[in-house]
C-alpha cells in the first residue's frame, strides 16, 4: 500500500511538471510574474474574501440538504471548506476528512457516500453543461467542436433525468440490468449490482422534489459565485475575453481539471486549462497563464484560510482530518 502512495505522488509530480514545462516553453516566467504583480489589489480581495467563501458556503449548504440536515448548517459548511482544503493533498485526503468528520459528528458511513455521489453526478452535468453552452456560443469555435458541446450537453442532461426516474423505480433498474446480463453473460464478472444499487441510493434523496430544488439552486448560486471570482481575477489583471462565455468556460475547464486524480494539487493541468480556454476567446498566452497562476495560487490560499478556520471551529487538527482512513459506523 505504501508503494502504492509513492508511485502515485511521483507520477502526480511528473504530471504536473511535465504540464508546467509544456505550457511555458514560449511564455517567459518573468513574463507572468510581473503581470501578476501588476493586479489590482481591490478585485483580488474582493475574489478571496467575497466571491470565493460565498462559493464554498453554497455548496455546503447544498450538502446540508443532501443530509436532510442532520448536522447544524455551520458544521456542515466547515466540513465542506475542510473537504476542499484536503483535496489539494497529494492523495487527495478530502473526501476522506469530510466522511471522518460526519461519521464523528453522527452520520452513517452510507448517509455521508451516498451524498457525495449526488454531489459528483451534479457538478459533472453542470460541467458537461457550461462547456457545452460556452463553445457552442463562441464564434471561433470550430463548428465540429462546438457541435459536439452541443450534443455532449444534451446527452448529459438526458442522462442525468434518465437516473432520476431510475431512482424513482429501483426494481426496474434491476431488471434492466439483469436482461442485459443475460444478453452479455461476461458482464456478470463484473460487480454491477453493488455499483447500481450504490448509484440508485445516492439519488435517491433526488426523488423528493423539495431535496431536488434545494440541490438545484444552491449548486447554480455556488457556480455563479465561482464565475464570479474568476471574472474579478480578469478584472485584477485587465483582460478583456472576446465573448463572455469565456467565463464559465474557464471555471468549467479548470473544474475539469482538478478532478483529474494525478497532479499535485491540479498544478499544471489546471494552468493548462486557462490557457485553453483563453485561447478560444482571444486571451494571449501570457495573460492565461498569469490568470492561471493567480486563480490556482488564491484558490489554494482560500482553500487553507477557510479550511484551516474551519479545523479551528470544530476543533479538530490536520493529522485526525487527514488521517488515511475509513470512518467507521
Amino acid at each position: 500500500m505504501r508503494s502504492r502512495r509513492q508511485l502515485f505522488i511521483l507520477v502526480s509530480l511528473f504530471v504536473s511538471v511535465a504540464s508546467l514545462l509544456l505550457i511555458l516553453r514560449d511564455v517567459p516566467m518573468g513574463d507572468v510574474l510581473d503581470a501578476m504583480r501588476g493586479a489590482d489589489a481591490r478585485y483580488l480581495l474582493a475574489a478571496v474574501f467575497v466571491a470565493s467563501p460565498l462559493a464554498l458556503f453554497s455548496r455546503g449548504v447544498r450538502w446540508w440538504g443532501l443530509l436532510s440536515r442532520r448536522l447544524p448548517l455551520s458544521q456542515a459548511a466547515h466540513m465542506v471548506n475542510i473537504m476542499f482544503l484536503g483535496n489539494q493533498l497529494p492523495l487527495r485526503l478530502g473526501e476522506v476528512a469530510r466522511s471522518v468528520l460526519a461519521a464523528r459528528a453522527g452520520i452513517p458511513l452510507v448517509t455521508s457516500a451516498t451524498s457525495i455521489v449526488v454531489e459528483r453526478l451534479i457538478d459533472t452535468l453542470v460541467v458537461v453543461l457550461l462547456i457545452a453552452l460556452s463553445l457552442s456560443q463562441l464564434p471561433d469555435a470550430p463548428p465540429e467542436i462546438s457541435e459536439t458541446a452541443a450534443l455532449a450537453g444534451v446527452a448529459a442532461l438526458a442522462g442525468f433525468i434518465a437516473l432520476l426516474a431510475l431512482a424513482t423505480s429501483p426494481a426496474f433498474a434491476e431488471r434492466g440490468l439483469g436482461k442485459l446480463q443475460s444478453v452479455l453473460p461476461w458482464l456478470k464478472r463484473l460487480p454491477l449490482e453493488s455499483a447500481l444499487a450504490y448509484l440508485l441510493d445516492g439519488l435517491k434523496p433526488l426523488t423528493d422534489p423539495r431535496a431536488l430544488l434545494h440541490s438545484l439552486v444552491w449548486t447554480a448560486l455556488a457556480w455563479a459565485f465561482s464565475i464570479l471570482h474568476y471574472f474579478l481575477l480578469h478584472q485584477a489583471l485587465g483582460i478583456v475575453p472576446d465573448s463572455p462565455y469565456g467565463f464559465p468556460l474557464g471555471v468549467s475547464l479548470a473544474a475539469l481539471s482538478l478532478a483529474l486524480p494525478v497532479s499535485i494539487a491540479g498544478l499544471g493541468p489546471f494552468e493548462a486549462s486557462i490557457v485553453l480556454s483563453g485561447s478560444l476567446v482571444g486571451v494571449s498566452a501570457l495573460e492565461s497563464l498569469s490568470l492561471g497562476f493567480l486563480l490556482h495560487g488564491l484558490t489554494v490560499f482560500s482553500y487553507a484560510l477557510w479550511g484551516g478556520i474551519g479545523m479551528l471551529a470544530l476543533g479538530v487538527s490536520p493529522s485526525y482530518a487527514f488521517a488515511s482512513r475509513e470512518p467507521v459506523d
